[in-house]
């Protein structure tokens, strides 16, 4: 516990002249709290300001500890000697959240135990917030941090951030995690992953350049997740469990590995030997779409090379609380539209389209909204779809094509 203050006249500090309030009239509690902002080294250095701060750093409710080019906690093994201490004398001090940003550090075993050994530490610190970004030296030959073959253990723990690591199975073991609510994963590799598995999960985020593994893919199985946000650049697309809570999820796929092939687009070339048709055992089931069925806004992009939501389509599920869903033009072609068609009957109560062509990314030049005229509406849309969004770079003749097809729906305005 942190040492309390014995009351008393004169404790409080006066305000200063010009009607100034100094920061020691605020509680203990409160500077710990604010202590949490500052890196670890800098809210050590307040222990000099007064007496009462020598010990307020002990207890503040995050750490945040870095060492990168811009910083002088230089060299791994001084940044060692300082964390070593900070974990001594704060004792088993509990934390709201801990942050590790350690960034071009050396290729060191020592180094490189001190570091799970001190994520080990803050778990026992009852950490609810754990942020990990740790990365090598340019020089050296290690492309990710590894993490330890041994499982998370938290009761306490509810936010995970991992960053340019490289994951195992055991560490994305959260089966020891009750609490946990939100993860976070970006740059990491995941090759070596069978399966994400976590019945506490609410909030899924896979995202930037992740290397999925080419052979299998990874199981993801949170049945309480509210909100899914995937991007695949490389690798297997991975499978979805039921989520029968999910409320929104994007999904973007890209790249030119995994679900792949240049003889079809829809996963079927019918050659036994074809890497991306066939390159997974027992793969024949809805990947995605039967698992993004109960969500009420979906954003589902692809490159249109690859097969995995046309193969989805074959067995396409009804997307009965879909009410907002943007598209790109993978859903486009061929141009019969038979993807656009599809999804657009399987999704009853859609109020919202919004269709991102030819667009490298979210900002468009060209904007352009429309309605279903009641009297010419298609029986392919939902009764309930009152707007159809088109961005796009410029109106070109595939942009035109795709005009004619919405007219064709009952679609005007546009």
């Amino acid at each position: 516990m942190p040492p309390r203050r014995k009351a008393g006249k004169g404790r409080r500090a006066a305000p200063l002249g010009g009607g100034r309030v100094s920061i020691d009239v605020l509680p203990d509690e409160v500077l710990h709290h604010v202590l949490s902002f500052l890196p670890a080294q800098e809210a050590v250095r307040t222990c000099v300001l007064a007496l009462r701060w020598r010990h307020l750093w002990r207890y503040a409710t995050g750490l945040r500890i870095s060492c990168n080019a811009e910083n002088e906690a230089v060299s791994a093994k001084k940044l060692r000697n300082f964390v070593d201490h900070l974990f001594l004398l704060r004792g088993g001090s509990p934390l709201d959240t801990c942050q590790f940003t350690l960034l071009h550090i050396n290729d060191d075993n020592d180094d490189m135990c001190k570091i799970h050994l001190w994520i080990r530490h803050v778990l026992l610190c009852r950490v609810r917030v754990l942020s990990l970004d740790i990365r090598f030296n340019m020089d050296c030959w290690r492309t990710r941090f590894y993490m330890d073959d041994l499982p998370l253990v938290s009761q306490h723990l509810k936010r995970l951030e991992l960053s340019a690591l490289h994951l195992n199975q055991s560490f994305v073991d959260f089966s020891s995690c009750p609490a946990l609510e939100v993860i976070q994963i970006k740059e990491c590799d995941i090759l070596d992953l069978d399966r994400i598995s976590s019945r506490s999960l609410k909030s899924l985020s896979i995202t930037g350049y992740c290397g999925f593994n080419e052979d299998h893919r990874i199981h993801v199985y949170a049945p309480n997740l509210v909100s899914l946000w995937l991007e695949v650049f490389y690798g297997r697309v991975p499978f979805l469990d039921r989520m029968p809570s999910l409320v929104e999820a994007v999904v973007r796929i890209d790249g030119m590995d995994g679900d792949f092939c240049h003889h079809a687009d829809s996963g079927d070339c019918e050659d036994k030997d074809c890497p991306g048709c066939y390159g997974v055992d027992g793969d024949t089931g809805c990947v995605l779409l039967q698992s993004l069925s109960e969500a009420q806004s979906l954003v589902l992009i692809s490159d249109t090379k690859m097969f995995i939501f046309r193969r989805d389509l074959k067995c396409c599920p009804i997307f009965s609380n879909l009410k907002a869903l943007s598209l790109n033009e993978y859903w486009c072609v061929p141009d019969d539209f038979s993807a656009l068609t599809c999804i657009l009957e399987h999704s009853p109560v859609l109020e919202k389209l919004t269709l991102q062509l030819f667009s490298k990314g979210p900002k468009s030049n060209v904007q352009m909204k429309g309605s279903p005229d009641p009297t010419e509406r298609s029986n392919v849309i939902s009764e309930h779809l009152k707007t159809v969004e088109i961005k796009c770079e410029v109106v070109d003749a595939k942009v035109l094509n795709v005009l004619k097809f919405l007219n064709k729906l009952g679609i005007c305005k546009l």
